[in-house]
């Protein structure tokens, strides 16, 4: 195992497939070049197709010869037991048996040999290892040569069969999508096991890429900055088939410590650098890629747009469409009411464009959402306009004074549909945008200084409800150049526009 890299975080390049140091992949990452000459080719097929389901047949075999030695490991323990690390002979015998077979399972899925470059850390220099990219099914082969550290998954994964029983062997520390406490939960228990002096093995975790881009971390869940929010050193590890990396272990200075962000978004542009490819500030929440505007998340290509792509496909002018919705009050519409406002007959159309609304428990969708989506992607009013009509739409009485005010619901809906943020993050920025009036309501006036006039969100408003078109009808992402979209940076970086002081 060579040592790579310094204690000053220099990069480090890996081995290439040929195994000289000193050369690097002309293109990108993922770019491979075959040496398999012409003759060569249908001996290969001819091999693959005879090879490939012997050895799939064989994996699944050790995968199922794993679960006796995860069920062993914890059989018979309690909730409280597995609290604490397993030690003894079940952590001698089954955490050996696991960690044989899953070499084994890669070796007859085509990893023959596993390269690594640089040096582990010990437990007590860096208590968790930050693995990126993460973009494959093949990616846990990482926890070989980590010698099977604790990981974060989903809770969902349980229910997995053998997956589950690997999970519980693991004592992962288990996420829910759907329950806030959860993650908060996640947090605390990654900090707690992060802080435990080596108590605990090290805690890996996997973070997002595209092809060309090394993402922030996580998907947009509270515990995306779980690693970091510990304050303590970490082990950068990137995954670079056909090598595994150990970066030097990154050292948190006193401000990192104090700010998570900080200090994630650091680690990401040295694994970047390492990488030989950029870093951005692109995100997921769910499926769904954002990016980061102020105090906002705003969708790369909101759905408003995918939906005007498919209305015009189906020759469906926006204008031509009467939605009558009434001001301040909601209309729950199902799908043949829908389609008979827009007057749309092929069902696969309608069907399409009504997943792009919200549906409540009886798979409703409110009217004035749509009344919305139509009036933005008609283009026939100005900003001015159309943010009065949305505020109109969605404005409630006040409950003790005159005039109407725009709450955190319809807030958070006008935001949902016309910029494709997630309502969560639409919710934060309400509630800071009402911390100086005496109600949790904005008016018009505040609503539209907020869309029209503020410096970074008016720009974001700006592009987003002007989407360019070509002449086939179909949309595009903005610009790099277009106010309120991701520019680029000297460094690599893919960065979303700033307020001062931001």
């Amino acid at each position: 195992m060579d040592k790579c890299g310094d204690a000053k975080m220099r990069p480090c390049r890996a081995v290439d497939g040929h195994g000289d140091p000193g050369r690097t992949r002309p293109r990108g990452l993922w770019s491979w070049s075959s040496d398999v000459r012409t003759w060569g080719r249908p001996g290969f097929c001819l091999l693959g197709a005879l090879l490939a389901p012997i050895r799939v047949f064989l994996a699944f075999i050790v995968l199922f010869l794993l679960w006796p030695f995860a069920w062993l490991q914890v059989a018979g323990l309690t909730e409280e037991q597995l609290q604490e690390p397993i030690t003894g002979w079940r952590k001698t015998v089954c955490h050996n048996g696991v960690l044989g077979l899953s070499r084994l399972l890669f070796f007859l899925l085509g990893f023959l040999r596993i390269r690594v470059r640089g040096q582990r850390a010990s437990r007590l220099q860096a208590p968790v290892l930050v693995a990126a990219p993460h973009s494959t099914f093949f990616d846990p082969i990482v926890l070989l040569p980590c010698d099977l550290p604790k990981v974060v998954s989903r809770a969902e994964n349980l229910s997995v069969p053998v997956i589950g029983a690997l999970l519980r062997f693991n004592q992962a520390i288990l996420v829910s999508r759907h329950d806030p406490a959860s993650r908060r939960r996640v947090v605390e228990e990654v900090r707690r096991r992060a802080t435990s002096g080596g108590k605990w093995p090290q805690t890996p975790t996997p973070h997002a890429i595209s092809r060309t881009n090394l993402c922030p971390w996580g998907w947009g869940w509270y515990w995306d900055l779980g690693a970091f929010i510990a304050g303590v050193p970490v082990q950068p590890v990137l995954i670079r088939y056909p090598n595994s990396m150990f970066l030097p272990v990154y050292q948190p200075s006193l401000e990192e410590s104090r700010d998570p962000t900080l200090y994630a978004n650091n680690v990401q542009r040295v694994m970047a650098q390492a990488l030989g490819i950029p870093a951005t500030e692109c995100e997921f929440v769910g499926s769904l890629p954002v990016i980061v505007v102020g105090r906002l998340k705003v969708a790369l290509e909101p759905q408003l747009w995918e939906l005007g792509k498919v209305l015009r496909k189906a020759g469906l002018s926006p204008g031509r469409v009467d939605t009558g919705a009434e001001p301040s009050r909601s209309r729950m519409i199902g799908q043949e009411e829908f389609a008979r406002q827009l007057q749309l007959s092929d069902p696969q159309t309608v069907a399409g464009a009504f997943s792009y609304f919200q549906q409540d428990a009886k798979g409703l969708v409110d009217f004035r959402d749509v009344a919305l989506a139509l009036a933005a992607l008609d283009g026939g009013r100005n900003l001015e306009e159309l943010t009065r009509l949305a505020f109109e739409l969605f404005a409630e009485e006040q409950a003790e004074g005159p005039g109407r005010l725009l709450y955190r619901d319809g807030f958070s809906t006008i935001l949902h549909l016309l910029l494709g943020s997630p309502r969560p993050a639409a919710t934060t920025l309400h509630a800071e945008l009402c911390q100086e009036a005496p109600s949790q309501g904005l008016s018009l006036c505040q609503f539209q200084n907020f869309s029209l006039h503020d410096p970074l969100y008016g720009k974001l408003f700006s592009t987003y409800l002007r989407p360019p078109h070509t002449s086939r009808g179909t949309s595009q992402t903005p610009n790099a150049t277009s106010p309120g979209s991701p520019t680029a940076l000297a460094n690599g970086t893919m960065q979303a526009p700033k307020q001062k002081g931001d």
